[in-house]
């Protein structure tokens, strides 16, 4: 193990929550107001002007009504609704809750951040008169985390550059690199964060210690997510949830829910029984009692088999599974315990979603889809921006898997599987068969779907006599080419 991570304090990604929060119109009202409450107190607390300005500014505000540039003064309005660009959450919506404009406020805490930057100033002076490198770049330290702690994107990013330059210990480098990462994240600016996480490769590469390595797959997975790459993301979250310690990234119940979307939409079928199904560490999360007891045990570790009698179908066990109550992951994930406690998250439609698509059990699946698009998808700034895709994603999941049982089957008979309508499901199944993601077709007259299941080597066949034209075309080509040359030389 190396040495503690360093510069991991700040900046707060739950601020940016809480800011996209303020601008997401399927927010409840209390969630907007509770969000609110919080961002104007840690504002205050500390004294982040650089962020108020950014964020409530009258005039290019990211959360002000655009052509409005009188400043207010209150604390909570609900009087005008603005059009947002959320920049932290990609965007745009109504609000019924702002965040106010206070010049004198402003002011103020621009005055008591030159106070701060003079101390920091003066600090690292009398390092350089009566100490050495190591104290004069821990006052530069200090005031690059000053920078990270109020919002000031630009001069924090400059001030770790800065000191990256001028420092030569492998783990601080890596911890400079992953607040960068972390600004970025903030930010929203994808561009920065893909570049560093690249840097923090090379650097963890040429000899990295055992929990930078593994903090730095936590970042890497939870970017992919951001950029839709869910298949890239599922294996490196779901690898995080065994070891995760990087609790200034994300809470250890977001990862679990971020990881179980990522493998419920991108893994195989055997490949999701096994690391999502069967996984212990989400087994203790999502299972029922008799479950979470086996996995915290190691029962559940035995095999990608083991406890399949437990997997019963949701529509027809004689006894319902009771719906997890609310779970505080404070103390799950690993022995270092995170700096704040988490708030209890309901897992109730992240199960259904995960046991309805195992089970087969579509009319449930679709419903506990509908859930986690209300309750995570809607609610989270990760995920919010790509929810269309992922539903839509999903759905063709649930098709594929049943058409894939069947080589006819009755459109009546399907769409009352999954309790959506004929002409739903028919104006559903066209789009995927006209991109060519369902290998069937539909016959309305009679009222079925064909599947046309995929031959393995007649496709190869295939393959080969089409290159095997194009080969020839070539040759013929050359043939020609070669003859022309030998009459000019005659």
């Amino acid at each position: 193990m190396g040495s503690d991570p360093q510069y991991a304090k700040y900046p707060d990604l739950s601020l940016a929550q809480d800011i996209f929060t303020l601008s997401n119109k399927s927010s409840t009202l209390t969630s907007r107001r509770t969000s609110l409450r919080k961002l104007q107190d840690v504002i205050s607390e500390h004294k982040m002007a650089p962020l108020y300005r950014y964020l409530a500014h009258p005039t290019d505000g990211a959360l002000n009504t655009s052509g409005e540039g009188s400043a207010r003064k209150g604390s909570i309005s609900s009087s005008r609704k603005p059009p947002i660009a959320s920049i932290l959450g990609s965007r745009k919506g109504t609000v019924d809750e702002q965040l106010p404009w206070d010049e004198a406020a402003y002011e103020k805490l621009k005055e008591e951040n030159e106070e701060e930057l003079q101390g920091f100033q003066k600090e690292e002076d009398e390092a350089a008169e009566k100490a050495g490198d190591t104290e004069v770049q821990a006052a530069r330290g200090k005031r690059a985390e000053f920078f990270a702690r109020i919002g000031d994107k630009d001069r924090a990013l400059s001030a770790y550059e800065s000191l990256l330059e001028k420092t030569g210990i492998l783990g601080t480098r890596i911890d400079l690199v992953l607040a960068i990462i972390r600004i970025g994240i903030f930010f929203n600016d994808k561009l920065l964060v893909k570049k560093n996480i690249e840097r923090a490769k090379n650097l963890v590469d040429s000899g990295g210690d055992w929990d930078r390595r593994n903090r730095l797959k936590a970042y890497q997975g939870l970017h992919l997510l951001t950029v839709r790459s869910y298949n890239l993301a599922a294996p490196l979250l779901l690898d995080s949830l065994s070891t995760f310690t990087s609790y200034e990234l994300c809470s250890y119940s977001s990862l679990v829910v971020y990881s179980v979307l990522a493998g419920s939409v991108s893994l195989k079928r055997v490949d999701f029984k096994a690391k999502v199904v069967d996984a212990p560490e989400i087994r203790a999360i999502l299972g029922d009692g008799e479950e979470k007891l086996s996995a915290l045990s190691g029962a559940a570790a035995a095999g990608p088999g083991e406890g399949d009698e437990q997997m019963t179908d949701t529509a027809t066990a004689a006894t319902p599974t009771p719906a997890p109550a609310a779970i505080n992951l404070t103390a799950l994930g690993s022995s270092a315990a995170p700096q704040e406690v988490e708030a209890p998250v309901d897992f109730t439609p992240l199960v259904g979603l995960v046991r309805s698509l195992y089970n087969g059990d579509y009319q449930s699946f679709f419903l506990a889809l509908a859930a986690v698009e209300e309750n995570f998808l809607s609610q989270d700034r990760y995920l919010y921006e790509h929810k269309g895709w992922f539903v839509r994603e999903m759905r063709l999941r649930g098709y594929s898997q049943l058409l894939q049982s069947y080589r006819v089957v009755g459109l009546g008979s399907m769409a009352h599987d999954f309790g959506i309508s004929v002409d739903f499901l028919d104006r559903d199944l066209a789009k995927f068969i006209a991109a060519d993601r369902i290998p069937c077709t539909i016959d309305r007259v009679n009222g079925i779907i064909e599947t046309n299941r995929p031959d393995d080597k007649n496709k190869q066949y295939a393959d080969v006599v089409k290159q095997g034209d194009a080969l020839i075309t070539k040759l013929q080509k050359y043939g020609q080419a070669v003859r022309l040359r030998g009459s000019e030389r005659g």
